[in-house]
């Protein structure tokens, strides 16, 4: 195991590959896509670059790669808790620009580009779709702008997700959403990120009353220990303490707190769950624990716009234990809701 304080470079394992990358390769190709160090602590482990070093990526710098290390150290298996998160993207995705109907995105959050970017998931089942990522950090901002060149259907918006007003009035976003229509919102891995004092659920609130009806909103999110003997090993404490130093520190919450945030929402069967059992592909496996992250998706209620058909499974269902109705939903995966399991490991 390589010391994760090297200052110029590092090696992780993250699932079978290698990722090594000195920093002065990393200043020199961001720089060359427009990014570049400047104004940018490259000092503080940041989530986005933390996270794209576990994916494999290459936009990362020592306090990134010593982070994830620290992280690997409390959660060996994390490089497969954070592969489920991108596949539980690729259902949502898959499930919204198919069967739901949706042509929009709003991705909160998105952090660095990886493999199978959220408009690539959307684009192969619905050409026209439109997608917008949006990032408070500028090294994933600037990357993503250069990765997605003169695209008329796809954005990277420099913004704070904690500030709705700021996103929705982006010209990034304006440019290519159309709030009258209905829009897939996405913020994975992100909502743990922002502190109970910044309000989480009264800035998903804000999104939520801008959306047309027949949007959704998909969620995961870290899940805390009700008790010491939920966590023996100490992966939440330890994730928790590896992000007190990071750019932004993570906040597990109860399942009460994450189904909070589809208020106003009709959630999807089968409910808010361990995302590994949201709609599973058949034959799959998790690459991870389990049970690492909830995940959920909600539909905002009400008519759809004129002249978009309802797709299928947008009907009213049976409600789940918080009393929300479920709108059931036809194709692979769990036909009724899953009863959460009472022991949450952390991310």
């Amino acid at each position: 195991m390589p010391d994760p304080g090297l200052p110029a470079a590092a090696v992780v394992q993250a699932g079978d590959a290698l990722a090594y990358c000195p920093d002065t390769e990393v200043v020199t190709r961001l720089g060359g896509s427009g990014a570049g160090p400047a104004g940018i602590d490259t000092s503080v482990p940041n989530v986005a670059r933390i996270y794209d070093y576990i994916l494999g990526g290459k936009d990362n710098f020592a306090a990134d790669r010593a982070a994830a290390q620290q992280l690997l150290a409390a959660l060996p298996d994390i490089a497969g808790t954070v592969r489920d998160n991108r596949a539980f993207i690729g259902r949502v995705v898959r499930f919204l620009a198919g069967q739901a109907g949706i042509r929009q995105f709003l991705d909160l959050g998105a952090g660095l580009p990886t493999q199978d970017c959220v408009h690539q998931m959307a684009q192969a089942i619905a050409p026209d779709a439109r997608v917008v990522y949006v990032d408070n950090d500028p090294v994933a901002c600037s990357h993503g702008q250069a990765l997605l060149g003169p695209r008329g259907q796809v954005g990277f918006a420099l913004g704070d997700l904690r500030r709705p007003g700021q996103v929705l009035r982006h010209p990034e976003v304006l440019a290519k959403i159309d709030f009258s229509r209905p829009v897939g919102v996405l913020c994975a891995c992100a909502l743990h990120f922002v502190p109970d004092q910044d309000k989480p659920h009264q800035v998903i609130a804000e999104y939520r009353d801008h959306l047309a009806p027949g949007s959704y909103l998909a969620i995961t999110h870290g899940i805390a220990a009700a008790t010491p003997e939920d966590d023996p090993d100490g992966a939440v404490e330890s994730v928790t303490e590896v992000y007190r130093n990071a750019s932004a520190q993570i906040h597990v919450r109860p399942v009460k707190d994450i189904e909070r945030f589809f208020d106003g929402f009709e959630v999807i069967e089968p409910g808010v769950v361990w995302m590994a059992r949201w709609r599973p592909d058949p034959g799959t496996r998790p690459a991870g624990r389990p049970n690492s992250l909830y995940g959920g998706v909600g539909r905002k209620p009400g008519a759809l716009a004129a002249g978009r058909a309802a797709g299928p499974g947008q009907r009213r269902g049976q409600a789940d234990s918080t009393g929300r109705r479920l709108l059931p939903v036809t194709g692979p995966g769990p036909a009724t809701p899953q009863a959460a399991e009472a022991v949450p490991p952390g991310q």
